[in-house]
């Protein structure tokens, strides 16, 4: 069996000059957050929607919100306050200590819209949420192009999934829904995470000549787009993808590939760094 490669990653970080963080859903696992891996490992996480008969593409349609938004703010609801509830784990950490040891240039990539890469100290300016944040509203119809913060306390009834209130737009005062890309979406507002691409466009140009170092963790390929932009990303010249995804960790060489979680991975990784 060959050992994973870590002392070449830690290498390769320690002589990089810009790093580019990528991470999907199975980065929030070590953090106690669900993996919503098909629909029985979405049930696993909330058996209220095995009883009644809802995916998690169903739960999540933005439909609800206005054929019966007191039931899609029960899933939204209920995960805004699982998030904010949630303490990142120390993976997070580990890479803002390599940022900050290495003089590294950085930008964080994420189809995560927990807000857990602020929550953990990463600045705003540094982030790309291209599924957009749970913790920002917009007018379901919508009424206007504003996106504002989510600061709603949310009454889950757990046995129905359904919300006691449902935020509602300051301006027309229909329903307010997350700012997030959902699926069969029609009316998500993406000025936001369109920002927050050209913050990271003026990163890749920055660092176009430089020694690039991607780390991607937990993203799978049922929706590929972490996993894409990271293998784009390795295509430049001198830049190296550390692909980290217990289940699926193929990618090409040069590459470095670990069948492992985030921060077992980034704790070995760490090492055997200077």
């Amino acid at each position: 069996m060959i050992e994973p490669r870590y002392a070449e990653a830690a290498e390769y970080i320690r002589t990089a000059t810009a790093i580019v963080i990528t991470a999907g859903a199975g980065m929030g696992v070590d953090s106690g957050l669900p993996d919503f891996r098909g629909n029985q490992g979405f049930w696993n996480s909330y058996p209220m929607y095995e009883r009644l008969g809802l995916s998690f593409v169903q739960a999540a349609n933005p439909e609800h919100f206005e054929g019966d938004p007191h039931f899609g703010w029960g899933f939204y609801g209920h995960r805004t306050n699982l998030y904010r509830e949630t303490t990142p784990h120390c993976g997070f950490h580990m890479l803002q200590s390599w940022i900050k040891n290495f003089n590294l240039d950085y930008f964080v990539a994420t189809s995560n819209v927990d807000g857990q890469f602020q929550k953990a100290g990463f600045p705003e300016d540094h982030i790309l949420e291209v599924h957009g944040s749970i913790h920002h509203l917009q007018c379901t119809v919508p009424c206007h192009r504003k996106i504002w913060p989510n600061t709603v306390e949310y009454q889950i009834d757990e046995s129905s999934m359904r919300a006691a209130e449902v935020p509602r737009c300051p301006k027309c005062g229909k329903v307010a829904r997350p700012n997030i890309l959902m699926f069969g979406d029609y009316s998500w507002l993406s000025k936001r995470s369109a920002i927050q691409e050209e913050n990271f466009d003026d990163f890749l140009q920055k660092n176009s000549a430089g020694r690039l170092v991607v780390i991607e963790m937990g993203a799978g390929s049922a929706v590929p787009t972490i996993r894409n932009l990271s293998e784009q990303l390795g295509s430049r010249e001198q830049a190296r993808v550390l692909r980290i995804n217990p289940r699926e960790p193929q990618i090409r060489s040069p590459h470095f590939s670990f069948a492992s979680g985030a921060v077992d991975t980034l704790t070995s990784i760490q090492e055997n760094l200077p």
